[in-house]
């Protein structure tokens, strides 16, 4: 053997000598040769960086698992030895993330945390009570000191464990994916706090009261003493906002009565009295407060006057449209909530009726034509046509729209606000619109002859337009376009259908009381009894204000509606489609009556229809049906209808069977001239 091999085996030996057991078991499995064992040794002493990581980067190769945590249980034993506590290993023993993150955010800060390297565990019950507390250098006398001066206070004692520095930045970064989870547990309870005292602002009422007479004292007209800005004011109006939304309300109004003042929210379409009557004399404040948050001008109280508040809930932004109003005691202020995160889009989330659906979408799928949505405000007719452009918008479809106010946000649309006093309205949107190359085109309102008549231009020459009028029913928005001025040959060669809507609200299931409603009830309705035997009728259980403070000492209200019988609304539609036969019949100026009278015959299903066979699939009640869509026009109708198929009483209006030669109810004839 040569002197040189000699010296090469004498000198490995020499270096597994002075490797650890752990590095000479790295060298023997050929993870790593001897020079760069030595390498790393020297370099881990230099920069304190991990002997795994150092090794790693010289070798170009990571680490075989079991070697990894070979090397972990020989560090951490290591550990044990040199400070003579516990180890924690986080890969057998479990750490609840949760539990360490609320130690830290009520007890140890998290920047004691980084300072000294440490992360509480969790807390042990015992006498005394202790916490649990990793640490990286457990023998840190400072560290000992800042913790022990945290915990002595609260009488709990410390107990420490050593940990890898490595594993303190893996539960350093638990703590952090955690804290957003914590965040909204924080979020929950604060807004659970806050719904809590929504209901009480008897306090808030007394500083403002005070406020006021205060300044009073120091000013001759009350109005100009009144200063919108004060804290306890805007705490009240910002608790009416935040009341209303919790509550799902689509409206607020602050009315100002001759001895108090009123604040009412409309939930599912229906006006409630939301707080006890305030007092007078805090009118003014609130007032001027709601004016502030929507830029109006607070000097100018004779002249209605339009704003809007934008504010961030629960992590979404609201929208609230403002309207002032000067009435007999003060200024009126309603606000309109637009809640996009509340309003699902979709016909199918609408329309609950199969053939209404498959109308109003072959209406929509059209390549060009006017298609009317009618209903009073409220009623959702936005949200119907916005459903309409969800289903058309694709890359392949412009589609532009013309709103006053936005009401919706949808990517991928053209959406244009109107500003009248820079002169964009609607119809000259709509012109600027036809030079777009636009495929669909919504006109956010209709209400002139030049917006009118712009729209079925549009819609005769090649677009889809849709938009809105305030019409009670399809039929009567031939009328409403002719009182316009618009020439009937235009309203018949442009329209495609007309969608009529209305909003009821659906009675709660959790509380629904079935009943038989009366062979009278039925009939009123133009309903038989003899057709509705095996339909089950529901009534909102409705409570009264005392009956609910009793139901809730006695918790037995119902959780769902709260006492009032209804939770959340449902769609009514009314499709009328334009046939040749219509077509005609507008041309000739007929009446409303009669268009109605020939869409019926041709299959139209009307308002007060398509709402009982809501009632019938236990959506809502008879009396939804009477306070939202029953009319006698739309009953008159019907019932006409039904009696040129000869299959009802013209007496009595109860349904007949085509075998019957005469009505079993009332004994009139059934084929005699009627």
């Amino acid at each position: 053997m040569t002197n040189a091999s000699t010296t090469k085996r004498t000198r490995a030996v020499a270096l597994r000598n002075y490797f650890s057991p752990f590095g000479n078991k790295l060298v023997q499995a050929g993870y790593a040769a001897p020079d760069q064992m030595q390498q790393a040794l020297i370099e881990t002493r230099k920069t304190g960086r991990p002997l795994t990581d150092v090794l790693q980067m010289i070798t170009g190769r990571p680490l075989p698992p079991e070697l990894q945590r070979q090397y972990k249980k020989n560090q951490l034993f290591e550990l044990k030895i040199l400070y003579g506590v516990e180890f924690l290993d986080p890969e057998i023993n479990n750490v609840d993330p949760l539990e360490s993150a609320r130690l830290i955010d009520s007890l140890i800060p998290i920047d004691i945390c980084r300072r000294y390297r440490l992360i509480p565990l969790r807390r042990i019950e015992g006498i005394p009570v202790s916490i649990l507390v990793a640490m990286v250098d457990p023998d840190n006398l400072e560290a000992l000191d800042d913790v022990n001066r945290i915990l002595r206070p609260k009488d709990l004692e410390l107990q420490r464990l050593v940990i890898t520095p490595e594993d303190y930045e893996g539960l350093l970064e638990q703590y952090h994916s955690v804290q957003g989870e914590l965040d909204n547990e924080k979020k929950k309870l604060e807004r659970e706090r806050e719904i809590e005292k929504l209901a009480d602002i008897t306090e808030i009422v007394d500083n403002i009261d005070a406020t006021v007479s205060a300044a009073k004292d120091e000013a001759t007209d009350e109005l100009d003493a009144v200063d919108g800005n004060q804290a306890p004011v805007i705490n009240l109006v910002n608790k009416i906002l935040a009341k209303a939304l919790q509550e799902g309300a689509s409206d607020i109004h602050v009315e100002p009565q001759e001895e108090y003042l009123r604040i009412r929210f409309r939930r599912d379409g229906v006006l409630q009295q939301a707080f006890e009557p305030l007092p007078r004399k805090v009118t003014p404040a609130v007032v001027a407060r709601f004016k502030i948050m929507s830029d109006l001008d607070i000097a100018e109280r004779r002249l209605p006057q339009d704003g809007k508040i934008r504010r961030m809930y629960q992590g979404r932004k609201v929208d609230f449209r403002v309207n002032t109003l000067p009435s007999r005691y003060g200024e009126k202020v309603c606000l309109r909530i637009l809640d996009n995160s509340a309003t699902q889009l979709g016909l199918d989330k609408l329309i609950t009726d199969d053939d209404t659906l498959a109308i109003v979408r072959d209406l929509a799928s059209r390549p060009f034509g006017l298609i009317l949505v009618t209903g009073p405000t409220g009623s959702g007719k936005s949200t119907s046509l916005y459903s309409v452009l969800a289903e058309r918008n694709h890359p392949g479809v412009n589609i532009s729209t013309a709103e006053d106010p936005i009401e919706y946000s949808l990517p991928g649309i053209t959406q244009v606000q109107v500003i009248r006093e820079k002169g964009m309205d609607f119809s000259s949107i709509l012109r600027a619109f036809m030079r777009q190359d636009p495929d669909v085109i919504l006109v956010g309102e209709t209400r002139d002859k030049e917006t009118a008549k712009t729209a079925i231009e549009a819609a005769l020459t090649g677009h889809l337009v849709l938009t809105t009028l305030h019409t009670n029913d399809a039929a009567g928005a031939i009328a409403r376009l002719d009182e316009m001025g618009v020439e009937p040959f235009m309203v018949s060669g442009s329209l495609l259908g007309v969608l009529a809507q209305r909003l009821m609200r659906r009675v709660c299931t959790e509380c629904r009381v079935p009943y038989n409603p009366t062979r009278q009830e039925l009939a009123r309705f133009g309903l038989s009894a003899s057709n509705e035997e095996e339909v089950i009728f529901y009534k909102a259980n409705s409570l009264t204000h005392e009956e609910i403070q009793q139901a809730r000492m006695a918790n037995q209200l119902c959780q769902k509606c709260n006492g009032s019988g209804y939770k959340g609304r449902v769609g009514v539609y009314e499709v009328m489609r334009n046939s040749e036969r219509l077509q005609a019949m507008i041309n000739e100026g007929a009446t409303t009556d009669r268009i109605k009278e020939v869409a019926v015959e041709e299959g139209m299903i009307t308002l007060l229809a398509y709402s009982l066979n809501l009632v019938r699939q236990g959506y809502t009640t008879l009396e939804e049906v009477e306070r939202v869509t029953f009319t006698d026009s739309g009953l008159e109708a019907e019932l006409k209808a039904k009696r040129k198929s000869g299959l009802t009483c013209r007496t009595c209006s109860a349904d007949l069977q085509p075998e019957w030669l005469d009505c079993p109810y009332c004994m009139t004839p059934r084929f005699t001239d009627h």
